[in-house]
């Protein structure tokens, strides 16, 4: 996540000019010292670029990085607003959920915080006008689209740079500020994953564990929530999320099966990924509730298809 002075820094710097340490260190009432500690982590993640002048003078530029071009897109549409001032890390990563109107015991309890901590967060935009409350929940109003566009690419920037000093072929799937799913091109970087215990298999190649073992076409995907349980309501998530195809229906459907998941536990993870309606589909397919004059969401299998491979498995 940037830092309130990482982000001071590429506000002063977010208009294309170059400026060395003691300018910033000036412009951002930040020290020096501390001034080249941002500079380092920002120019390590590929948010600045650097030259050396005489006496090997360090002049530093912003590059079009996703974050930076999301900065920028904020402050065309909402410049008047001091946003280094008003933006810290747990501003941002609250922000990330305000995408709808959410409740702050939900958002405190998907990034285990107190609800006292997400009031504090929001304070500054509250005082500010800029939440669009509706009954208990929180939502930023329909003008601010360009700060969650910012919070999206800063949260989604940190689980990119953590997958990829690991794995430097990783894309990020789906993410919020504490959890990511990722793929991975390459078999020299599952070996590397493999051996991190923050992150574990997901998706389909999770599937053998239970007792379904599927050809995978590529690598395996790795799913990253510390100190947290991955449990099947969330491995079934994580398959659609990767692919809602046909195939990967009838897969995730006969694990629902094979473990018996429960529908309202599964419906409550799939919220998190907009993944409701093809989890009701799934749910009446198997309970024989389909209406097949309606249009579905997915791709459902067939009852012979489905019943197939049931018995290929030694699913009940």
């Amino acid at each position: 996540m940037i830092s309130q002075a990482g982000l001071a820094v590429i506000d002063v710097l977010s208009t294309g000019r170059e400026a060395t340490p003691a300018e910033l260190a000036t412009e951002t009432e930040y020290s020096q010292t501390h001034i080249y500690e941002v500079l380092d982590k920002l120019y390590a993640a590929g948010l600045l670029a650097e030259t050396r002048g005489a006496n090997n003078l360090r002049r530093v530029s912003v590059t079009d990085h996703p974050v930076i071009e999301a900065y920028r897109r904020l402050q065309s549409k909402l410049g008047h607003i001091e946003w280094a001032d008003l933006l810290t890390p747990a501003t941002l990563r609250v922000c990330w959920f305000l995408d709808e109107p959410r409740r702050v015991t939900d958002i405190a309890e998907r990034l285990n915080i107190t609800r006292q901590g997400v009031h504090k967060a929001l304070s500054p935009l509250k005082h500010r006008a800029m939440l669009s409350p509706s009954g208990p929940e929180y939502a930023v109003s329909d003008d601010l689209a360009p700060l969650l566009m910012f919070a999206q690419a800063v949260v989604t920037h940190g689980h990119r740079s953590r997958a990829r000093e690991i794995a430097p072929s990783a894309t990020v799937e789906w993410c919020d500020p504490k959890r990511a799913l990722i793929n991975v091109q390459t078999a020299e970087d599952t070996e590397a994953m493999l051996d991190v215990p923050d992150w574990q298999v997901t998706g389909l190649g999770r599937f053998e564990e239970y007792g379904l073992q599927f050809f995978l076409a590529g690598e395996p995907a790795f799913w990253y929530a510390p100190n947290e349980e991955l449990t099947p309501a969330d491995i079934v998530c994580h398959t659609l999320v990767l692919d809602s195809g046909s195939r990967r229906i009838s897969y995730t459907m006969l694990l629902i099966e094979k473990l018996d998941i429960d529908q309202e536990t599964l419906t409550d993870t799939a919220t998190w990924y907009d993944l409701e309606a093809i989890v009701a589909t799934m749910y009446e397919a198997l309970q024989d509730r389909v209406d097949s004059s309606e249009e579905s969401p997915v791709v459902l299998p067939s009852e012979s298809e489905f019943m197939t491979l049931k018995d290929q498995y030694g699913v009940e």
